[in-house]
């Protein structure tokens, strides 16, 4: 701004006061715009670092989530090896559906399981009156492929459910000694409570003509295995 000295004093004091105003105000507007410019800069580094915190937080929610899986699936696996038997021990099944037909006051006549694919193979275990029969094991050369074999022998695999393997077990009631409708299902009910035969897949039954309370029966179980 130009000042003319001819003014008088009044006149010059009004331009400089003027001019002052005016450099105030230009060096205001400087600061505004710098100090916007700086908050806009800070706020945009916030929302990133916030966003990132989120990002982290949803991560470690991520992870807990991801832990608790791996030990309930840990504890599955556990569970699972401790339920589902390693061998398909016929002797064993045998003994164990024997024992349990004796407590719930059932004959039975024969517990067999399919034939073996291993050419003589392993003969169908039968009980006869309540007597447990023993597998027979065919001859071999005792090879771990022949084991392998040997162990997957006579058992079908459980779809969708991959290393697991169904054994079908038959069991016959002894038709001269029918049993009484209650000890029947006392009989079911801890056939599906043993880990060996948890499974009944199919009831055949066949009450007595002059008494209906009485009945014979067969019944077809699933033994499952993960060798």
């Amino acid at each position: 701004m130009k000042i003319n000295l001819n003014m008088n004093p009044s006149q010059r004091l009004h331009h400089l006061l003027v001019a002052g105003i005016v450099l105030a105000l230009a060096g205001l507007g400087a600061g505004a715009y710098g100090a916007n410019s700086l908050l806009t800069s800070r706020s945009n580094k916030l929302m990133q670092l916030k966003a990132k915190s989120q990002a982290l937080a949803q991560e470690q929610v991520s992870l807990v989530e991801a832990k608790k899986e791996i030990k309930t699936y840990s504890d599955l696996q556990k569970i699972t090896q401790a339920v589902v038997p390693e061998d398909k021990d016929q002797a064993e099944a045998v003994r164990e559906i024997v024992n349990i037909a004796a407590a719930n006051g059932v004959a039975l006549s024969s517990i067999t399981f399919p034939a073996s694919t291993l050419g003589a193979g392993i003969a169908g275990a039968t009980t006869t009156s309540g007597a447990p029969a023993q597998a027979t094991p065919a001859g071999g050369s005792g090879s771990s492929s022949s084991s392998k074999t040997g162990k997957l022998s006579q058992l079908t695999p459980v779809k969708n459910i991959p290393g697991v393997y169904n054994l079908l077990i038959t069991v016959q009631s002894d038709s001269s000694k029918p049993v009484p409708y209650n000890s029947f299902v006392s009989f079911l009910s801890a056939l599906e409570h043993n880990r060996r035969t948890a499974q009944i897949s199919t009831i055949t039954l066949q009450p007595k003509t002059s008494d209906r309370n009485l009945l014979t029966f067969t019944l077809t179980l699933n033994e499952y295995i993960k060798p």
